[in-house]
């Protein structure tokens, strides 16, 4: 090993990723080819698939969204854990480093279950990454943790250059509108919830004021009185569920509208609301965040974004 800021660790060559965003930011800096293990949500890039999988879900994904909030929150209630771990596989993939997450017991396999599945496989040796991104800042510096984790700080610190300097120039161009309209992006139809953590930073890159959240909050939910008092009221609205393709939210498209029918919001009146894939984009804290502020900028936006429009055309829509 060498010494100095610049200095890589030896770099491990079986790492396991619990996480899609994790997953993307292990590719994002090299080390996709070791990858020995995933999760059954980790579907990009296209490269990963068909590794072995290591989680499952107690819920049906096949339910509405007020379902799987139900089915949820239930087995919170009684059991603490909505993913199991395969510990069979895992041992048979033998990590050297496994990537977690220590932010939502909703979202992946938590920290406490990985360490759990660790004991019971009597692996005391394995690297744990845990991550726990609120804000964008701390999305790009988890890029950095995975990194130096792998062995490959200099690749971490090449892809936050181009990060940070995507969101820089998206920055500039929205600045230079001179105007922002007010923004509701909304990650769960049933309840209502808001986008909050990275979501206003992400608001705010593509020209907009962000509206019930500041950076860092949790998703509040909003029943339709809530809604209703909004003020100011929303000019653009997003609906992107975290978790759900297009496909799935234009679903569930009717009683959306049956919520927000007659609400006094600007965004009704001239048809600004937009459907966006919650899965790929946005609700992941991984190098797709780029994408998914410049989705925001065309909704925001729409004719001085037209390019960005035309290259997302397939992940969002005018409902």
């Amino acid at each position: 090993k060498t010494e100095g800021r610049s200095a890589q660790r030896e770099r491990p060559t079986r790492i396991v990723s619990l996480l899609p965003s994790a997953t993307e930011m292990v590719c994002a800096v090299g080390a996709a080819e070791d990858l020995v293990g995933v999760s059954h949500e980790c579907d990009f890039p296209e490269s990963i698939v068909g590794r072995p999988i290591l989680t499952s879900s107690r819920v049906s994904v096949t339910g509405t969204s007020g379902e799987i909030d139900r089915d949820v929150r239930e087995l919170l209630r009684t059991v603490l854990t909505v993913y199991d771990v395969d510990v069979e596989t895992l041992r048979a993939v033998d990590p050297e480093v496994i990537v977690t997450q220590d932010l939502c017991d909703v979202c992946a396999v938590s920290l406490s279950d990985v360490e759990a599945a660790l004991r019971s496989i009597a692996r005391s040796d394995v690297e744990i990454v845990s991550l726990k991104p609120g804000r964008l800042d701390d999305v790009i510096e988890d890029v950095r943790r995975v990194g130096v984790a792998l062995g490959r700080a200099d690749e971490a610190d090449a892809a936050i250059v181009d990060l940070r300097a995507r969101l820089a120039a998206l920055r500039e161009r929205a600045e230079a509108i001179g105007n922002r309209p007010n923004v509701l992006t909304i990650e769960w139809i049933d309840p209502v919830m808001v986008g909050g953590t990275w979501m206003p930073e992400l608001v705010e890159i593509a020209g907009g004021y962000a509206l019930v959240t500041q950076p860092g909050d949790h998703a509040p939910t909003l029943d339709r009185a809530a809604l209703a008092a909004l003020d100011p009221a929303p000019d653009v609205v997003l609906v992107k569920p975290c978790g759900f393709k297009l496909e799935r939210t234009e679903a569930e498209l009717g009683d959306l509208r049956t919520l927000l029918d007659g609400l006094p919001w600007p965004a009704l009146e001239t048809g600004r609301v937009f459907l966006a894939d919650g899965n790929a984009y946005f609700n992941r804290p991984g190098p797709r965040l780029v994408e998914s502020a410049e989705i925001l900028a065309a909704c925001i936006h729409p004719p001085v974004f037209a390019d960005l429009a035309a290259k997302h055309a397939a992940s969002f829509h005018a409902w």
